[in-house]
């Protein structure tokens, strides 16, 4: 079985650039990637097949909620998928689709963070 995925050479300079102006660690932005990648209207991500960026481990990305993960993913596309499948497949395809999504929302909003959170234009 496979425990590590690597990502596009886009997604490793888009994860720079926001890591470096948001103090967001990889490993958290490639979670944010995934929900960003599930949220989004689109049926399937493309299966990008450059592997030239960050490696990340599976342990850090989905860890002891692997299986919340792949269900999320499963649901997304209606149907169940082989482990092999899942991981890094998919999971990679969606962090490089979520990743452009990341970077499009850290572009264009005024708060990255409160916008991710929802929280834009609520009181804390």
């Amino acid at each position: 079985m496979i425990f590590r995925l690597k990502t596009s050479q886009k997604t490793m300079e888009i994860f720079s650039e926001l890591s470096a102006k948001s103090g967001l660690k990889p490993f958290a932005l490639a979670k944010l990637s995934i929900a960003m990648s599930l949220k989004s209207n689109h049926q399937s991500p493309p299966f990008d097949t450059d592997t030239n960026g960050l490696e990340l481990n599976k342990q850090t990305i989905t860890g002891q909620y692997d299986a919340i993960y792949k269900c999320l993913i499963e649901q997304h596309y209606g149907y169940h998928l082989r482990d092999d499948e899942y991981f890094p497949k998919h999971v990679k395809a969606h962090i490089d689709r979520g990743a452009q999504l990341l970077h499009n929302e850290f572009r264009y909003s005024n708060d990255f963070i409160t916008q991710l959170a929802g929280l834009e234009g609520k009181s804390i």
